[in-house]
């Protein structure tokens, strides 16, 4: 039998993904390789958007089918990240990177100042602007809920709501949320400098008071008997966070709650950022449907960042100059990472200006206000 060394190159050249690719999934990795170069080179929220940015590149390599489903005689596996994405798609990563923002987060200034509520409610304003858009658009009512949940800027919440009421669009909404709360540094800045002035920008805020540890251990406990009561659908979401900072606060518990705000949400993340990522499939995700969801979603989070802000500016005028607006557009649920922004946007306007423990109030406040939003139309459409 004769060797062809020309054969032989043939062979593997034509069972390669190179002849198999098309424009659509090279545009999809040119993407990916945009995204890649922003998390590492620009540092915008690398722990988020470097495995999405990666799980969009490993899904539209032709002939890997990372993402492929076993078929139906199940005579062979699945893809390894199909596998994977089952928690994203059975709604069990959000929960439980719930118990890790819950581990993470100090609801103290939250406690200490009620008033952020408010705060947190108005940047969900973009919520149901979204949902209005979506079905004036074509979209019925499960899917513009689903939609117009992005402008709370939770991704987790986000994924939690459309596998129940549009699991169809899942890809797109896990990407757009996914991308938005990663590029929130980019994004709400000139926002935040076009609807406050130099002078609303430079307010320096008091310190807060000081929150019991009673008061700490009593209000995750409190909130999630009142919500969950109220709103059964959403005691996933509510109830993993609200344990997650039980955890926190009750400081018996130490190496549990070490575990969740590390290990457990570490791990967590790089599954759900790779598997989201890897939903950008070019076949699926190149639509003009996925267009709209995209720009539908990125006006539900300007709508949102607006609200916070409009209502920031309005709480500045009726404590006579005491509020400084821009820790209203903390009220977005991408903690920290809102809340960083205004104190980012804070010390340019006034170097000795620290607004990021005022921020974290709203900060956290959106945090149950997405969740809470995600119930109401979940109770209405489910």
């Amino acid at each position: 039998m004769s060797f062809s060394l020309y054969d032989t190159f043939l062979k593997i050249w034509n069972t390669s993904g190179f002849p198999a690719m098309t424009w659509q999934q090279l545009l999809m990795i040119c993407v990916a390789v945009v995204l890649i170069y922003m998390a590492i080179v620009k540092k915008y929220e690398p722990l988020l958007l470097l495995p999405i940015a990666f799980g969009v590149l490993l899904a539209n390599l032709p002939m890997a089918d990372l993402m492929a489903p076993p078929p139906d005689d199940h005579s062979a596996p699945g893809g390894l990240l199909y596998y994977i994405y089952q928690g994203v798609k059975l709604g069990i990563y959000p929960s439980l990177i719930f118990l890790g923002i819950g581990a993470m987060t100090d609801f103290g200034p939250l406690l200490a100042r009620p008033s952020s509520l408010f705060l947190g409610a108005a940047a969900q304003m973009g919520i149901y602007i979204a949902f209005i858009v979506a079905i004036l658009l074509g979209f019925n009512p499960q899917e513009a809920a689903s939609i117009g949940i992005i402008g709370g800027a939770d991704g987790p919440t986000a994924i939690y709501l459309t596998t129940k009421l549009a699991p169809e669009l899942l890809p797109a909404i896990a990407i757009a949320a996914y991308s938005y709360m990663a590029l929130i540094p980019l994004i709400q800045p000139p926002i935040m400098r076009l609807l406050t002035t130099q002078k609303e920008r430079e307010v320096e805020m008091v310190q807060l008071r000081e929150v019991s540890q009673v008061e700490k251990i009593v209000f995750p406990i409190l909130v999630t008997i009142v919500v969950c009561l109220m709103l059964p659908s959403v005691a996933p979401l509510i109830g993993m966070l609200m344990l997650g900072n039980l955890f926190r606060e009750c400081g018996v518990v130490e190496r549990l709650n070490n575990t969740v705000q590390n290990a457990l949400i570490n791990i967590v993340t790089i599954f759900l950022g790779t598997t989201v990522g890897a939903t950008a499939v070019a076949e699926t995700f190149l639509r003009p449907e996925t267009i709209k969801i995209v720009a539908l979603g990125l006006m539900a989070f300007i709508v949102s960042t607006m609200g916070g802000l409009l209502l920031g500016k309005l709480m500045y005028l009726l404590s006579g100059g005491k509020v400084n607006p821009l820790i209203g557009s903390a009220g977005v649920s991408a903690v920290p990472m809102a809340a960083r922004v205004s104190q980012s946007e804070g010390q340019k306007a006034n170097p000795d200006n620290f607004l990021l423990m005022h921020a974290m109030g709203p900060n956290v406040a959106g945090v149950i206000g997405s969740a809470v939003a995600a119930g109401f139309l979940m109770a209405m459409f489910g």
